[in-house]
């Protein structure tokens, strides 16, 4: 309780002098208290009392913007001094000094709204203070005045606070969806960066092992491994693909595979599709890379994956169904299909549909998808 009331010292700070200021100001009759509402002086207290605090809470970090507020402060007080001692019902200076006071007050709490929209404010308050000053100056005498006030709806010089708010809060929400734009296109930029790294590690340990035996195919995997590099940091990086390049890019990851295996292995990969259907870039690696490594990498013999790739009206779908040695399994969980599944949820939302199977040593995925307009 006491390390708190240190801290927040300058509150109260600001509610205890702002109670002898209230009186001292309500004796030399700058302000009216009123007599017979205790609540009404105690939300004002409060009132200003934050007011006051805040700038003696924040001297220490922001000794600039609190010389800002103290010398508004000053215009306030200024303005009710002169309000008091010419006696002038609605004086013209001492509106002025008011709004003064007022669009500073808004200038420091929201500077960069005031720089952006100061046109839409001129144009709401210029007319309303040029119409004030006819009034009040050029009407008539003071009873002329006091007169047209009775019947004019002076609300409207109001008006424009609330259409402003609301433009505010406006901003205010079209920042946040921006922020959280931007923190999924960062999120899933760092989600790609961590796609299937470790194949090109092995891939280039077997292309080492190959130029050392002078093999025929190392030029054929140095160009597959090249092709999938570029794809990878390249195309990967787009919103969409051509599923013509995505299939290629699963080709070249295929038959590298193949190069590395001295077993028998059955893959089949069918597409009956639009090759020039757009796709989100680098979405069926993770599950052919996992068809490889828990399936085929587990088995001596008799080892399969089966691909299916096809679309209808609405839906790209993608079937991949593979056999593993159940005594093999790891029970870890990769990162993956957390990836994956984390991308799925940041591009397609509720508009994609991802299931596992496992029945007795087969291991099945679905993936489908919605088409990108």
């Amino acid at each position: 309780m006491i390390k708190l009331l240190k801290k927040y010292k300058a509150f109260l700070i600001g509610f205890i002098i702002i109670i002898p200021i209230f009186y001292v100001l309500d004796h030399f009759g700058f302000i009216l208290l009123p007599k017979d509402s205790s609540l009404e002086i105690i939300i004002y207290a409060i009132f200003w009392g934050f007011v006051i605090a805040l700038p003696i809470h924040h001297f220490k970090k922001k000794k600039k913007v609190v010389i800002k507020v103290l010398s508004l402060f000053v215009l306030f007080f200024v303005a009710f001094a002169i309000d008091a001692t010419m006696k002038m019902p609605d004086n013209p200076i001492t509106f002025i000094l008011l709004m003064g006071f007022w669009f500073g007050f808004a200038y420091i709490l929201v500077p960069a709204f005031i720089k952006k929209y100061w046109k839409l404010i001129t144009l709401f308050y210029v007319p309303l203070f040029l119409y004030f000053i006819y009034l009040r100056l050029f009407s008539g005498d003071l009873e002329a005045y006091l007169k047209i006030k009775e019947d004019f709806p002076f609300f409207i010089f109001f008006l424009p606070i609330p259409i402003l708010f609301i433009v505010w809060i406006f901003e205010q929400w079209k920042w946040l969806q921006n922020l959280k734009a931007e923190k999924t296109k960062t999120e899933l930029s760092l989600l790609r960066t961590q796609i299937n790294p470790h194949f090109f590690f092995n891939t280039l340990n077997n292309l080492y092992a190959l130029t050392v035996k002078n093999s025929k195919q190392a030029p054929d995997v140095i160009l597959k491994l090249s092709d999938m590099m570029r794809y990878t940091i390249y195309e990967g990086e787009k919103e969409t693909v051509k599923l013509s390049d995505e299939i290629d890019y699963l080709n070249n990851y295929i038959e590298l595979h193949k190069i590395r295996y001295k077993k028998s292995v059955e893959i089949t990969f069918n597409h009956a599709i639009d090759l020039n259907t757009r796709i989100a870039p680098l979405l069926f690696i993770i599950l052919l890379e996992n068809a490889f490594k828990h399936g085929i990498e587990t088995l001596t013999e008799n080892a399969f994956i089966h691909i299916n790739l096809f679309e209808d009206t609405d839906f790209i779908h993608f079937y991949i169904e593979n056999n593993f040695d159940p005594n093999e399994v790891n029970e870890s969980k990769g990162i993956g299909l957390q990836n994956l599944k984390r991308r799925l949820s940041l591009l397609y939302n509720l508009k994609h549909e991802f299931i596992v199977s496992q029945t007795n040593n087969i291991y099945k995925t679905t993936l489908k998808v919605a088409k990108h307009a």
